[in-house]
């Protein structure tokens, strides 16, 4: 199915997107073997540094230039009673963004992470998804773009995340749209709705899907009639760190939702992909089941912001250090096994 114009170009990405170098990824574990530990004693974190080589193309790998990029933006489906806080809240955190009073600032400092903030048309919330397509495919399409230069001046990884009050209801829907199950399998209390806000969500969910049912067979319609541009330009900055080789970590819920639309119109297009944590969001778990990842960390969390993929960046990061600057057997003189 073809859509026009605007979504051609997104289509043509598929198909070139690169694969993973497997002869760093042969550097990698090569090297990891004369390190002076116990053949994976590390764990993960030999994994993590291995991933890192394969998706860089580059040997040694890096991880001194991390960007947490933050999309916020504002959705039409909050009048249907779906948040337990006002909409003018995406703006305020933005602005707590910007000022550095939020918990990705402090996660940020504490890991020598940059942050990126970008601002999507706060003033003009996204449609209504139960009662009309979130976006026209221009709109869509233009986001995407707009989420890909996410990556310019470079970097060695890339954390995505979001803030948009009512976009738990927007994941929801995505998943529902893209896998099925009931409504309810998706939704959960988000910033905090209480069981009344809880229904509503679902039941906005539910009527989102069925309006847009005969066009969620293509995951960019899905994309554009059930999301949001946060949604949108996380999916292009994702889809930029593959074809520019920088690896990627994934935040919560949303940004999974954002990531899952990739995952269902090419089932590699998350290869360059970590997930940072699972979130405290009942539906995330569910949501990585079907996108085949498995997260880092799982502490609880459930803020948004970045924070999650943040705090994972201090993981990469570790491993890197570890895998580049351990003694190997070899030059501490240290006796390898027999």
């Amino acid at each position: 199915m073809t859509t026009g114009l605007p979504f051609d170009d997104i289509r043509a990405l598929f198909k070139k997107m690169p694969q993973g170098d497997v002869e760093n990824a042969a550097l990698a574990k090569a090297h990891e073997a004369q390190l002076t530990k116990p053949p994976g004693a590390l764990g993960k974190l030999e994994a993590i540094s291995e991933w890192m080589a394969t998706w860089q193309a580059h040997y040694p790998p890096r991880a001194d230039r991390t960007i947490v990029a933050v999309f916020a933006g504002n959705h039409g489906v909050v009048a249907q009673g779906v948040a337990a806080y006002p909409q003018a809240v995406t703006a305020q955190m933005v602005a707590n963004f910007q000022s550095g009073g939020a918990a990705v600032n402090q996660i940020c400092k504490t890991f020598d992470l940059g942050l990126k903030v970008f601002e999507l048309a706060l003033e003009l919330p996204t449609a209504d998804i139960t009662q009309e397509a979130a976006l026209s495919e221009q709109e869509c399409a233009a986001t995407f773009a707009y989420g890909m230069e996410a990556i310019a001046g470079g970097c060695d990884l890339l954390c995505i995340g979001e803030m948009g009050i009512g976009n738990t209801t927007i994941a929801a829907a995505i998943a529902h749209g893209l896998f099925g199950g009931a409504a309810e399998d998706w939704v959960g209390p988000g910033t905090g709705v209480d069981a009344e806000g809880l229904r509503r969500k679902a039941d906005a969910v539910r009527r989102a899907v069925a309006l847009h049912k005969s066009h969620l067979n293509d995951p960019l319609e899905v994309l554009r009639r059930l999301g949001g541009r946060e949604i949108s330009a996380m999916a292009g900055a994702i889809m930029a760190a593959r074809m520019e080789r920088v690896p990627v970590l994934i935040d919560g819920y949303v940004a999974t939702a954002a990531a899952a639309i990739l995952f269902a119109a090419n089932s590699t297009a998350l290869d360059h992909c970590m997930v940072a944590h699972c979130s405290a969001e009942p539906a995330h778990k569910a949501l990585l089941q079907k996108i085949n990842k498995h997260p880092l960390l799982d502490l609880g969390m459930r803020l948004g912001e970045g924070s999650g993929a943040a705090l994972a960046a201090g993981l990469v990061k570790a491993a890197v250090n570890c895998h580049n600057n351990m003694a190997t057997f070899a030059s501490a003189g240290v006796s390898d096994k027999e």
